[in-house]
């Protein structure tokens, strides 16, 4: 069994899928390679701290190589209005992008609308960074970002936050006001139908008589 997994482990080495200094990600563990021993990897995380994984783990579960190739794509999400012009925000934040130092002009930078939610539209900008370095990828975004909010901000864009509309509505008859104006939340002219005025009276009196009657036979 140990020949089995000191094999297991020569293999991995042979393969290279990575080297010392690239970045990787096994797991929660993100950082970058240190050194690669025979039954080991050593990873420096980008907090400082030093990770010892097992070579077992490394060939048996999925591992996420950043530096594997020279680019990165970067992409980030951003909510607008239902209101705002989806074309005038897509120039914006292209012209923000391709602004940036670092931003590759190939591949080019691109806006998609990714989802109609609740509350916006959700656009998607995409953009390439190169070398695809964690430093480098946290720079470009932040600049990006800064530079993004700023730009819509000053058009006039809206950028929405999540509403929610609660309705109290009373369903007892003798506080219910006026059922012909109560909508509960129906566009107007569309409310339910308001019960007819006999059927109310003929509601009370009945709950009345079974009161009675119930009394009378406790008594």
């Amino acid at each position: 069994m140990a020949i089995g997994f000191a094999f297991r482990d020569i293999l991995l080495l042979a393969s290279e899928p990575f080297r010392i200094g690239d970045q990787i990600v096994i797991g929660s563990f993100e950082g970058t390679v240190e050194d690669i021993q025979t039954r080991a990897t050593f990873i420096k995380t980008y907090d400082g701290r030093r990770v010892v994984i097992p070579n077992s783990n490394l060939f048996t579960n999925s591992v996420t190589v950043n530096t594997a190739h020279d680019i990165r794509r970067l992409e980030y999400d951003f909510g607008l209005g239902f209101s705002d012009d989806i074309a005038q925000t897509k120039a914006i934040l292209l012209q923000v992008v391709q602004s940036i130092p670092g931003v590759l002009k190939e591949p080019a930078p691109d806006v998609l609308v990714v989802r109609l939610a609740e509350s916006s539209i959700n656009v998607r900008l995409r953009w390439w960074v190169q070398p695809p370095r964690q430093f480098d990828v946290l720079t470009s975004q932040d600049l990006v970002l800064e530079k993004a909010a700023a730009a819509l901000l000053a058009a006039g864009i809206d950028i929405p936050f999540p509403t929610h509309q609660v309705l109290f509505h009373d369903q007892t008859e003798e506080s219910d006001g006026d059922r012909s104006r109560q909508r509960e939340g129906w566009p107007p002219g569309k409310g339910p139908v308001p019960r007819p005025e006999r059927w109310v009276q003929a509601t009370r009196q009945s709950g009345k008589s079974a009161l009675g009657e119930e009394g009378r036979t406790e008594s």
